[in-house]
């Protein structure tokens, strides 16, 4: 029997694939290549140009930011111009936004250094005495980008099978405060580990929790180790880049170009360092020799994946995060749409093809991504030439970038992150719309400095959910509809309702486990509104009794049994304890004298509400508010209160 199963499963597997056509290949060609879909139609009249200049731009920004963002990761800076080259390359072909600039990124740098610095230690002997391997390298060296492309790999791996699990849609989970505090701590722990370069310090590798205050305690308590001339080459870096950066967003709309300092400085400080000797009359460290052309490809260590997990869950989470915010900002500003799931296919695979080729660990920069924004660049194809012009840089220019200082480098790496510290600015909105939100941010960032970034992203996911919870279980369930010459207007304000006989109410919110007690509590209360309604008009109406000891119309009116419609339209979904709260408050009323009409109700409610485990015998349905308060009308002239008739639903 089970090898009659085993066949079936396997004649039935042949037959799907046998019907595949070339218009399914081609469809899911198209689906997940996307750049097979906007190739084709590139306009090099309306597009090239803009994009050429971009590409060229970038160039500068990942060259300077690959090497930074490499001695931030702890292996040698080469490994960066790497990541600058083969993940853009990769996300231009299987990303869906245009706009989107991947490679190296500070954020994904500073977590692959907790790797590289717990299991390759710069303690270790071949440190120093380690002989030359791999593109003139010492083993040291390629230890350390071993664990590094290792991290790269497995966060790949990570992304891809939230690809499989169609998981890309998770994002909803991020509210914008989370992500802008997480970020901004992040920024914050990058800036500190910028600092010993600004300041020309010399001090051990610190992390942890409370990392960051242990690194200013020891700045603090060795002061006398800084150099001064390094802290002021470092100032004056930081200020022009700064103030050209300024002028160049002031002025964009009047010069056609943008003035490139970041390359400008490079060539600039590199010469005179070059010809002052700052590295042996100064002390200014360099970025050193760097080897020219492209390593073989070669496996990453899989021996040491499962020591670095951590590491690479949060590369994978923290640097999607920071990506697919990049490529909603880009969707909205420029008016398309991005595929959430397609763009983890992207993401994962420009983390595991690069693995193969020495790359550390890479993600979208919101810096090289805004520097497209204000270039013009259209497509991917900016992108693309500036993946060329790093393959450029790779086999002609890298010589002269040995005397590049390490300090302006950090000036460059600190300034780049300006978007992401002015977030701060984000609290006075927060706090104008919602107080809730800006307690998230303020939360968010206190845990992601004292931590990390993906202990902040944890945080604020897990307490912005809580107090989503929090409100949803202590908010206002139920609200009085006024109803008012047959039209329906909205009150908020329960002391309003004047209606004795039917009370229109709404329900907006979903009805489950979390808010089903309180929705019975405020339903109870209202039915309880309802009647001492009832008793004030029954007392007030035998004042009103004529000489025969009648009663008048209003006391046999207030002998009727009351109505309460209740609206389910906002009702988006429930579970079982939502449905049983709902019938238990049916057949509560019913014993209070009280009908409960049920309108807009959609199928799936009827059919569980019709569950005879509730013990409802008769339901009161209606397709609308104005339909119940039709049947009320007609009520009045003695006929029987009948719903819809919900047997066919």
């Amino acid at each position: 029997m089970p090898g009659s199963h085993i066949s079936k499963y396997c004649a039935l597997s042949w037959e799907r694939i046998s019907s595949i056509g070339s218009a399914d290949v081609r469809r899911w060609c198209l689906q997940r290549i996307p750049i097979l879909n906007w190739a084709p139609s590139y306009s090099l009249r309306d597009n090239l140009f803009p994009d050429f200049i971009s590409g060229l731009m970038l160039t500068v920004q990942q060259v300077a930011q690959g090497l930074a963002f490499a001695i931030m990761s702890s292996v040698h800076p080469v490994f960066g111009l790497y990541s600058s080259l083969f993940p853009p390359l990769i996300y231009a072909i299987f990303g869906t936004s245009h706009h989107v600039s991947t490679g190296t990124f500070a954020i994904t740098s500073l977590i692959s250094a907790g790797a590289v610095e717990r299991l390759v230690s710069s303690n270790n002997d071949s440190a120093t005495n380690g002989t030359l391997g791999v593109l003139g390298l010492s083993d040291f060296e390629m230890q350390r980008i071993g664990v590094a492309a290792a991290v790269t790999f497995l966060a790949g791996i990570i992304q891809i099978s939230m690809f499989l699990l169609h998981l890309g849609g998770a994002t909803c989970i991020l509210s914008e405060p989370v992500v802008s505090s997480m970020t901004t701590g992040a920024a914050t722990h990058v800036v500190t580990s910028q600092v010993k370069y600004l300041l020309g310090m010399e001090m051990p590798y610190i992390s942890g929790p409370l990392g960051m205050f242990y690194i200013y305690g020891y700045i603090l308590s060795n002061i006398k180790m800084v150099q001064t001339k390094v802290l002021l080459f470092s100032s004056l870096c930081i200020v022009i880049l700064v103030l050209v950066k300024e002028l160049n967003e002031q002025f964009r709309n009047k010069i056609k170009m943008i003035i490139p300092v970041d390359l400008v400085l490079i060539i600039t400080t590199s010469l005179a360092c070059y010809f002052a000797d700052m590295e042996n009359v100064y002390g200014v460290k360099v970025v050193g020799p760097l080897p020219k052309g492209i390593p073989s490809p070669q496996v990453p260590p899989l021996g040491i994946l499962s020591d670095v997990v951590t590491e690479a869950f949060s590369v994978a989470l923290v640097g999607y995060t920071v990506s697919i915010f990049l490529a909603y900002n880009s969707a909205k500003k420029f008016k398309y749409t991005v595929d959430e799931n397609q763009e983890l296919l992207a993401h994962g695979l420009s983390n595991i093809i690069p693995s193969f080729l020495l790359c550390i660990p890479n993600a979208a920069a919101p810096a090289r991504t805004f520097l497209l924004y204000n270039n013009g660049a259209k497509t991917q194809v900016a992108c693309l030439i500036s993946c060329t012009m790093v393959l450029l840089v790779i086999y002609f220019i890298v010589p002269l970038l040995y005397w590049l200082p390490l300090c302006v480098l950090a000036s460059i790496t600190v300034v780049a992150l300006k978007g992401m510290l002015i977030q701060f600015r984000d609290l006075k909105k927060y706090w104008n719309v919602d107080k809730m939100d800006w307690v998230i941010w303020i939360f968010t960032y206190l845990v992601t400095i004292c931590f990390a970034a993906n202990i902040g992203l944890l945080f604020g996911v897990v307490f912005n959910i809580s107090l989503v919870i929090f409100r949803l279980t202590r908010g206002k369930t139920l609200h009085f509809i006024q109803v008012d010459n047959n039209c329906i207007r909205m009150s908020v304000n329960v002391q309003s309702e004047s209606y004795l006989n039917a009370k229109v109410i709404s329900m907006r919110k979903p009805l489950f486990f979390l808010n089903a007690q309180k929705f019975h509590d405020e339903m109870m209360k209202i039915n309880e509104y309802v009647y001492e309604q009832k008793a004030s008009l029954l007392l007030n109406s035998w004042t009103d009794e004529d000489c025969n000891g009648k009663a008048s119309v209003s006391q046999l009116q207030s002998n009727e049994r009351s109505s309460l419609i209740l609206d389910c339209s906002g009702i988006t979904f429930f579970d079982f304890t939502g449905a049983a709260a709902l019938a238990q408050i049916c057949l509560e009323l019913d014993r209070y004298d009280t009908d409960v009409l049920l309108a807009s109700c959609n199928v799936s409610l009827v059919k569980a509400l019709k569950y005879r485990g509730f013990g409802i015998e008769h339901l009161l349905l209606f397709d609308s508010v104005q339909s119940a308060l039709h049947a009320l009308q007609i009520k009045e002239n003695g006929t029987s209160l009948e719903g819809t008739d919900s047997s066919d639903v």
